[in-house]
C-alpha cells in the first residue's frame, strides 16, 4: 500500500504549484528486501513502496520469461484461435490481419503477419484510414479483404466491440478477434475473441496490450503446431525475436510495467538492440538515437514517429516499416516518418495555444471537465493536445476538431477520474454519435448541436475533478547527499528499470544543493543544471539534465534555487536516470524548476 501521508521539506506549493509528499512502502519489507539481495537502503525502500514483496523482489530486479510467462490457454477462446491459426498455417490458406493506427496496432499487426509468413501462409493486411474509416473493422474493408482471397481474418487491437461489421464476412471467413480493449457486452458471434478484458475471461491478464496478446497467440499456436507434428522436419520460429514489437507497443499503449509486461520490455529490449529488425533499425538511426535502448526510447524517439503515419498520413506506414526486410526501404520509409512527424509537430502546435486559451477561461469559470474545439483541427493530434491540457490544469480534458457539423475528438483523464465511463455513459444517453475509452482515455465523436449537453454531461459525472488540486501532487521516495549519488548506488537504481506505468522512475530530493550553472543543450532547448553542496569541491558535484525544460532555463539563470531534472553523477558513470528535484534547505523554499513539472 503507498501512503502519501506527509509533505517533503514542508513543500507544499512548488514554482508549479505541486506538493511534494512522501511515497514510502512498509519498514519491514524494505529491510528484508535489502537483506535478503544484499541491495543499498536505498534501492530496497523504493522496491517496498512500488508494492514489491521479499519474495517477489529478485524476480522484480531480473525478470524472466521463464518466471512469468503465463499460460496462454488461461484466455478464454485462446485454444480456438489457436487451433484454426494452426489449421491455415497446414493447410497454407490465404489470412488477412486487420490491424489498426496506433504503435499497438502496427507493432501486433507486424507480430502476426511475419509469424504467419514464417510458416507459410499468404498474408494480406489492412490498417483502416483515420478519417476516412475511422476506428475497427468496417464492412467495406472486410469484404475486400475476403475478395482478395482470405479465408481467414485476425483483428488486431480492435475488433471487440464490431459485431455488426464483423457480421459482413459471416459464412465467408472465419473471424479471430485479439484485442485488450475493454467489452461492454458479449463478444461478436464469430470464431473466438480472444481478450482479457472480455467480461468472462478470468485469465487476469487484463494488462496486456494486443501486441502481448498476439505474442501469447502466437505460442499457442506453435503449441497446436508442435502437437500435430508440423515441425517434425523444420525448425520452429524464432518467438523470442518477436519481442522486440511487444516491448515497443506495450511501452507506447502505456500498459503498467509490471508481472509479465515487465519481463516482455526488458527481453524485448535486448532483442531490439541487436537492431536485427531493418525497420526499427532505421528508425533509431533517422531519430539518431544513441544512447543506451530503454523504455523512454520507445515511448518518445520510436513510439511518436509510427504514430504519425496514422495519425496526418498513410495509416500503415508504421506496419509497412516494421515489416520491411529491406534496409534500404526500411530507411526511406522511417526518413518518410521522420517528415510526418515533423508536419505532425507543426499541425499540433497550430491548434496549441488556442486550445490552452479556451482551457484556461474553463478553469477560471470552474468547469471540472474540460472540452475544447474548433472549426477544422486535424482529428489525428486532438489527443495529443488533450493531454497537454490535461498535464497542464490537472483536469480531465477533451478536445475535438469540427467539420461539417461532426466533431471527432479525444480525451485524456487524471488519476481516480474515470473519463472512458462517462463518454460511454454519454454515448448510451445520445449525446454521442459514438463513444468510448477506459478510464485514463476516449475517444468520440458529437454533432455541434449537442456540444454544450456533452459538455454538461461531463461536469456533472466528473464533478469531483472540481476539488482536486490545480497540479498534481509529485510522490518523492528518497533523499540523497550530492556525496551519496556514487556510482554504486546509480548502479542499483538502474536495476529498477523499464520505467514507465506502474514503475515508475523514481523521484529523489538532493537536500541543501543549489544549481550553480544551467545551459541550453540539444535540440529540444532542455537544460543542463549542475547542483552542488555549498563550499564543495568540484569532483563532488553532480550534472543533471532537465526535461523539456526550455521554458524555465532563463529563471533558473537568473534566480538559482531548487531544480528537479534528470540526472548524472560526474564520478565517470552515466548516472541512474532518475528524476532528481535540488533543495536549498530553506523550509518549504522552491525557487526556480529546472523541470517544468516539478
Amino acid at each position: 500500500m503507498l501512503t502519501a501521508d506527509k509533505t517533503v521539506l514542508g513543500v507544499t506549493a512548488s514554482l508549479s504549484g505541486r506538493r511534494w509528499l512522501w511515497r514510502t512502502g512498509e519498514d519491514r519489507i524494505a529491510a528484508g528486501i535489502a537483506q535478503r539481495l544484499d541491495l543499498p537502503e536505498i534501492v530496497s525502500r523504493l522496491l517496498a513502496a512500488r508494492g514489491i514483496g521479499i519474495d517477489a523482489a529478485a524476480d522484480f530486479l531480473e525478470p524472466t520469461l521463464r518466471a512469468m510467462l503465463p499460460d496462454p490457454s488461461s484466455m478464454t477462446d485462446m485454444d480456438v484461435a489457436a487451433d484454426r491459426l494452426a489449421d491455415a498455417v497446414r493447410r497454407g490458406e490465404s489470412v488477412a490481419v486487420y490491424g489498426d493506427y496506433d504503435v499497438d496496432g502496427a507493432c501486433s499487426a507486424a507480430l502476426m503477419v511475419g509469424f504467419l509468413r514464417g510458416l507459410g501462409c499468404v498474408v494480406h493486411h489492412h490498417v483502416p484510414d483515420r478519417i476516412k474509416e475511422g476506428y475497427g473493422p468496417n464492412a467495406p474493408a472486410l469484404t475486400d479483404l475476403v475478395g482478395r482471397g482470405a479465408r481467414l481474418i485476425v483483428c488486431v487491437d480492435c475488433g471487440t466491440a464490431a459485431a455488426v461489421a464483423l457480421a459482413a464476412v459471416a459464412g465467408q471467413a472465419d473471424v479471430i478477434v485479439l484485442d485488450h480493449h475493454k467489452a461492454e457486452g458479449p463478444p461478436p458471434a464469430i470464431l473466438a475473441t480472444v481478450n482479457p478484458n472480455r467480461l468472462d475471461c478470468a485469465s487476469g491478464l487484463g494488462t496486456l496490450c494486443a501486441a502481448g496478446v498476439a505474442f501469447l497467440t502466437a505460442i499457442g499456436t506453435v503449441r497446436a503446431l508442435r502437437r500435430l507434428g508440423f515441425f517434425a522436419n523444420r525448425a520452429e520460429p524464432d518467438l523470442m525475436g518477436l519481442l522486440d514489437l511487444v516491448a515497443l507497443a506495450t511501452v507506447c499503449d502505456v500498459m503498467p510495467l509490471t508481472g509479465v509486461n515487465r519481463a516482455f520490455v526488458c527481453q524485448g529490449l535486448k532483442i531490439m538492440a541487436r537492431r536485427s529488425r531493418p525497420g526499427i533499425a532505421a528508425l533509431l538511426d533517422v531519430t539518431q538515437a544513441r544512447e543506451k535502448l530503454n523504455a523512454a526510447t520507445c515511448g518518445f524517439a520510436l513510439g511518436p514517429r509510427i504514430n504519425a503515419g496514422g495519425r496526418i498520413s498513410e495509416a500503415d506506414l508504421g506496419l509497412r516499416l516494421l515489416l520491411s526486410e529491406d534496409r534500404v526501404e526500411a530507411l526511406m520509409l522511417a526518413e518518410r516518418l521522420e517528415a510526418v512527424n515533423r508536419t505532425r509537430q507543426d499541425v499540433e502546435a497550430g491548434i496549441m495555444d488556442a486550445a490552452m486559451a479556451a482551457a484556461e477561461t474553463q478553469i477560471a469559470a470552474g468547469r471540472p471537465a474540460l472540452l475544447v474545439t474548433g472549426e477544422g483541427w486535424h482529428p489525428g493530434v486532438v489527443g495529443i493536445v488533450a493531454g497537454r491540457i490535461k498535464e497542464r490544469f490537472n483536469r480531465p480534458a477533451c478536445v475535438a476538431g469540427f467539420t461539417d457539423g461532426l466533431g471527432k475528438g479525444s480525451g485524456r483523464s487524471v488519476s481516480g477520474v474515470d473519463l472512458g465511463a462517462a463518454v460511454i455513459a454519454a454515448r448510451q444517453a445520445g449525446l454521442l454519435v459514438t463513444g468510448g475509452g477506459h478510464a485514463m482515455a476516449a475517444g468520440f465523436s458529437v454533432l455541434a448541436g449537442q456540444l454544450t449537453a456533452f459538455h454538461a454531461f461531463l461536469d456533472e459525472r466528473l464533478a469531483a475533478a472540481s476539488t482536486m488540486p490545480s497540479a498534481a501532487d509529485l510522490m518523492v521516495e528518497g533523499t540523497l547527499a550530492v556525496s551519496g549519488a556514487t556510482t554504486e548506488v546509480g548502479r542499483h537504481l538502474e536495476r529498477l528499470a523499464p520505467f514507465g506505468a506502474g514503475n515508475e522512475e523514481p523521484t529523489l530530493v538532493l537536500h541543501r544543493a543549489r544549481v550553480v550553472r544551467a545551459d541550453r543543450v540539444g535540440r529540444e532547448a532542455g537544460v543542463r543544471g549542475r547542483g552542488s553542496r555549498r563550499a564543495t569541491a568540484e569532483g563532488d558535484d553532480v550534472q543533471g539534465t532537465g526535461r523539456r525544460a526550455g521554458r524555465c532555463a532563463a529563471g533558473t539563470q537568473r534566480g538559482g534555487g531548487t531544480a528537479s531534472g534528470r540526472t548524472s553523477a560526474r564520478r565517470g558513470m552515466e548516472w541512474f536516470g532518475q528524476s532528481v528535484l535540488y533543495h536549498s534547505g530553506r523550509r518549504g523554499g522552491v525557487t526556480r524548476p529546472l523541470n517544468d513539472n516539478a
